[in-house]
């Protein structure tokens, strides 16, 4: 798996038993890539963020390239320039970046957020002194310790994430670059101000990322088992 994602992309048999469901009903119609982008939308809709119309008729590749994933993916050590950057090249724009990298949701593992909580200081003492009680300073040692994403109420999706950036309490080091002095600080305060803005931009830079270079028509193919190819 690609080294950002490493050890911490999890849930894959969740998706395996609802493509199983949909291929007894309707085989070969429905691609493993729908699946992903409409469980996606449903996730965050369970756990109290907004709701939009998933485009669907996505095909799945039949290849999968190592080193794009490296090269395209944010890392948690990544700055401003770097995820802006990153970010850009997939069309994708400042606003897009700030609403979508809200790690509102869920857990990181200590490897993630070791160099953070140890070595930067845009971090709160207090909150730096909490994660490094789950997360020894030396390498190696908990790296799959997790922690989470965002400490009051890691399964409710919501605004408060901008609100710990406001108090120095983002866990990765790419969280706090957000809100660090650079051209993103005014979104970050519209996102505390308004969590019906933040929902908003949100669902603009869903329907962005879904739109990037999808397989459609006679490319790629249906997936029988999201796991490999046909």
């Amino acid at each position: 798996m690609a080294n950002p994602n490493n050890g911490s992309v999890r849930g894959f048999e969740v998706i395996d038993a609802v493509k199983s469901a949909v291929e007894k009903v309707c085989p070969g119609v429905v691609s493993c890539a729908d699946i992903l982008a409409i469980a996606t939308r449903d996730n965050v809709v369970i756990l109290g963020g907004p709701s939009w119309d998933v485009k669907v008729g996505r095909r799945d590749s039949t290849t999968a390239s190592f080193s794009g994933a490296n090269n395209n993916i944010p890392p948690p050590t990544s700055g401003l320039v770097n995820l802006t950057s990153l970010f850009a090249a997939q069309g994708l724009s400042q606003k897009d970046m700030v609403a979508l990298g809200a790690h509102t949701i869920w857990l990181a593992r200590c490897t993630n957020f070791r160099a953070h909580i140890y070595n930067d200081t845009d971090i709160d003492l207090d909150f730096a002194k909490t994660r490094q009680s789950g997360c020894p300073r030396t390498s190696g040692s908990g790296d799959n310790n997790l922690a989470p994403l965002y400490l009051q109420t890691p399964t409710v999706f919501e605004n408060n994430y901008y609100k710990n950036l406001l108090s120095k309490k983002g866990l990765l080091h790419s969280d706090q670059e957000l809100l660090n002095g650079g051209a993103t600080d005014a979104l970050i305060q519209s996102y505390v101000g308004s969590q019906s803005s933040f929902f908003t931009n949100f669902v603009t830079g869903m329907i962005k990322m879904g739109d990037i270079t999808p397989l459609t028509g006679s490319n790629g193919q249906i997936r029988k088992n999201c796991r490999r190819v046909n």
